[in-house]
């Protein structure tokens, strides 16, 4: 998906949609990660959540590895984060080269929705090979609830329409992310269960 097209309205779209819902998902675990040194950001948007660890890691050497697939989303993270530490990349996730145990901060807020069940399990792996022993692993996403369930058909159709998106469903990433060592921590809820906020930890015995 490429989310060029909405790019410049997408914030006030989703203030309208929900509120500031989404963003108190975003940032409901981040003090939770305050001593990361190198992070790495999936499809982070406009860089709401960027600027606000690059705040919160102000005062450490922390470096984070931002990559999106739509040049306008990273072109917005930029003028609100700027580029003190911050690396960021014009890329297809699913093909850009991860490394191999580089970071001990993964984030994908929002995200792991957008694909289907391949290509959600090939990247969960790929990022896992590029997550240290002992990463953690930040997830905002929504959760399959029956009452929302011709809303949640609302949202894919309109990013189908607007962005390209080809899936139309949910992935359980639970057992992607237990496949490969990482242990689901802390959880919240909110929306009636419908948006769920994850910390994720991995032990070095299981990576």
């Amino acid at each position: 998906m490429n989310c060029d097209p909405i790019a410049g309205c997408y914030r006030w779209l989703e203030y309208l949609s929900f509120g500031r819902a989404l963003e108190r998902r975003r940032f409901r675990y981040l003090p939770n990660v305050a001593h990361a040194s190198s992070a790495l950001i999936l499809g982070g948007g406009d860089g709401r959540f960027l600027a606000r660890l690059a705040r919160h890691h102000a005062g450490r050497k922390t470096r984070i590895h931002y990559i999106d697939s739509s040049a306008r989303m990273l072109d917005l993270a930029r003028r609100r984060a700027g580029d003190n530490r911050i690396h960021y990349q014009l890329a297809d996730v699913r093909r850009v080269p991860l490394g191999h145990a580089t970071f001990d901060l993964i984030v994908t807020h929002f995200f792991l929705d957008c694909f289907n069940e391949g290509d959600a399990s090939n990247l969960v792996e790929r990022v896992s090979r590029a997550a240290l022993p002992d990463a953690r692993w930040l997830v905002s996403e929504f959760r399959p609830v029956r009452w929302a369930e011709l809303l949640l058909r609302g949202l894919y159709f309109f990013f189908q329409v607007t962005t390209g998106l080809k899936t139309s469903r949910l992935v359980d990433h639970h057992g992607l992310l237990a496949r490969h060592g990482f242990r689901l921590e802390r959880e919240e809820r909110s929306w009636f269960g419908w948006l769920a906020s994850e910390l994720w930890v991995r032990t070095p015995d299981s990576a």
